[in-house]
């Protein structure tokens, strides 16, 4: 069998070279459910930089008019105004902040679950091409460096343009000549934030690739800990951990450098211009331009200057999460290719009669065949084993069944209808299937045998269990069916999670019930108290087992034998050894095995 290209860890991820801008356009479909909050929080920040840029121009009139004719009921007013303009402003800083952190907190949420919601869709080969920790590094770390953006970056920046349109507006009404000479450095300014912004660009998105590597290195070296720590690998494990963290270490410092340039060359065009400034109003003081006249002037430059600065850091978060948003965005964008056709139905209750008809399959568009031109037919009721050598396409022939992939060409029915036209919830409902590899979720045993039916009663459960033999173990736990396992069962046999594995399936009372190697880590005596149950279970059930002991199916009513992704052999136990062919040598090196033990 051969698998899907595989990204690893150490590969770094590939990406369109120029980023769509079209897709910021996007972020708009998360904050339009708060439309009518951002509206109270634009109006608080409008109101506070009103009564924040006050203060300039209140000054202007006490030294220009209060001051001279010394006028203490005006210079006490304009002291009340500027006290109530203080207070005004924060208040609206205050309601702005605490607004904007809730926002930014339903954007998190939202965003987050639209891109846990599209990988419960993806296929099986997303997530066999790639590291999971790459996967992961998405939902948590990509989408927490975004919230801050959409929420407080963008409000501020709404804020800073509102403060610096009202600030010009000041300017030019106190002396529209100074205000043209304050601008003039402003081109230099464009053209810098211009050039920072394209290495800025690559810079972040080699970081968030070697970002990306060390999360997936880290997630599976935590998953292979056991298979280390056994060989004794610890510090070849150590070596690559500080190869790909060094990686990480050295984008980080190239992005920084590259992100910080910005902000030196708006403080020094921004320090040129108030020296400007005072070139040019020391020299007209006193003709052109009144004391208070300059001294409210430069308040104002830096009101100015101030937001130009908060756009300028602004733009290098924007630069910088557009290197993260094009990660969440592709893998939002990822099509699941399994799906509900567009006049699908829902699959009636079924009786089990399967058919394979001519399927072939393959795992990329341009690779090879992994099976080719597949048929059989499974009565209702009946026990169909598959056996063969590792990689011959068992595994493959049931994935197709449940459809977790799409054949390639053929067809599969069950009870004559094409499984391709029925819902997916519709046709996985009315099986059970039980993968090789054992999947135990963090909380009590129960709840983990009774995520087979949700609805399922303490007393069904324990009944399931008891027909997998779980119960017996079960039973001399300290908290019994309420005791609490770890992520994959980290503390339980891997025969028992494969016990508990099949309780869950047996829970569902599915009609067609696929066991993957559904023996394969349990030890022989238990093996043979679970057959006990599993005959009573069988009964009336389309079962598919894949099975590498054949001493498990030799009861089977046919048994496949896969090999190179072709059935080359079926028959019953006995009629298969007659034949003496491919079947007949598996079961003799295997019978030679035991033997020899």
């Amino acid at each position: 069998m051969t698998l899907a290209k595989r990204n690893t860890y150490n590969e770094d991820e590939k990406l369109n070279e120029h980023f769509n801008w079209h897709d910021y356009a996007r972020l708009g479909h998360y904050l339009r459910p708060y439309s009518w909050r951002m509206l109270l929080v634009l109006g608080s920040i409008l109101i506070g930089n009103i009564a924040v840029i006050l203060g300039p121009y209140l000054m202007k009139v006490a030294i220009d008019s209060a001051i001279p004719q010394r006028n203490f009921q005006l210079l006490w007013l304009l002291g009340g105004i500027f006290l109530a303009s203080l207070l005004v402003a924060f208040g609206c800083f205050r309601y702005r902040i605490w607004a904007i952190t809730e926002i930014g907190q339903n954007l998190l949420i939202d965003m987050r679950t639209d891109l846990f919601t599209n990988l419960q869709q993806l296929p099986f080969s997303y997530f066999d091409s790639r590291p999971h920790g790459k996967i992961l590094i998405r939902v948590v770390n990509y989408i927490n460096t975004l919230s801050d953006l959409l929420a407080n970056g963008l409000v501020n920046l709404i804020s800073d343009i509102i403060s610096l349109l009202v600030t010009l507006v000041f300017m030019f009404a106190i002396n529209w000549k100074l205000t043209l000479d304050s601008l003039v450095l402003i081109p230099f300014l464009l053209i810098w934030a211009y050039y920072i912004q394209k290495k800025q660009r690559v810079a972040y998105r080699e970081l968030s690739n070697k970002q990306s590597n060390l999360n997936a290195y880290i997630h599976e070296s935590i998953d292979g800990i056991k298979v280390t720590q056994g060989f004794a690998q610890e510090n070849n494990a150590i070596h690559a951990f500080d190869t790909v963290a060094n990686d990480n270490r050295d984008s980080y410092m190239r992005a920084v450098k590259v992100q910080y340039a910005l902000s030196p060359g708006v403080q020094n065009i921004s320090t040129m211009t108030t020296a400007l400034i005072y070139f040019i109003g020391i020299q007209q003081l006193g003709v052109v331009v009144s004391t208070g006249t300059l001294i409210a002037f430069l308040g104002y430059i830096n009101n100015f200057w101030n937001p130009v600065i908060n756009i300028g850091n602004f733009y290098n978060s924007l630069i910088t999460a557009t290197a993260y948003l094009e990660r969440i965005f592709e893998t939002m964008d990822e099509k699941p290719t399994v799906i509900d056709a567009p006049d699908a139905f829902a699959l009636p209750p079924i009786k089990g009669d399967v058919r394979f008809n001519d399927v072939s399959f393959r795992y990329d568009d341009d690779g090879p065949l992994n099976l080719h031109d597949v048929s059989f037919h499974a009565q209702a009721g009946q026990t169909i084993a598959l056996v063969g050598p590792t990689g011959a396409g068992k595994s493959t022939i049931i994935n197709l069944l449940s459809r977790f992939y799409n054949v390639t060409s053929g067809t599969i029915t069950i009870d004559n209808v094409d499984i391709s036209q029925v819902t997916l919830k519709s046709l996985r409902t009315q099986m059970g299937v039980m993968q090789q590899d054992t999947f135990i979720f963090s909380g009590t045993i129960m709840d983990n045998i009774r995520y087979g039916r949700l609805d399922a009663t303490d007393e069904e459960v324990i009944h399931a269990a008891k027909i997998a033999r779980a119960d017996n173990f079960i039973e001399t736990l300290p908290d019994g069916y309420q005791t609490t396992v770890q992520e994959r069962g980290g503390s339980m046999s891997a025969g028992q999670r494969q016990l508990l594995a099949f309780a869950r399936v047996l829970l569902a009372d599915p009609r067609i019930l696929i066991l993957d190697e559904a023996t394969a880590a349990i030890d022989t005596k238990t093996e043979a108290l679970l057959q006990a149950g599993l005959n009573e279970l069988l009964k009336g059930r389309t079962s598919f087992i894949v099975a590498h002991r054949l001493s498990t199916i030799q009861q089977a009513d046919q048994i496949l034998v896969v090999n190179d992704g072709q059935i080359v052999e079926a028959g019953r136990h006995e009629d298969l050894l007659a034949k003496r062919g491919e079947y007949y040598e598996l079961y003799e090196s295997q019978y030679r095995m035991l033997q020899a033990e």
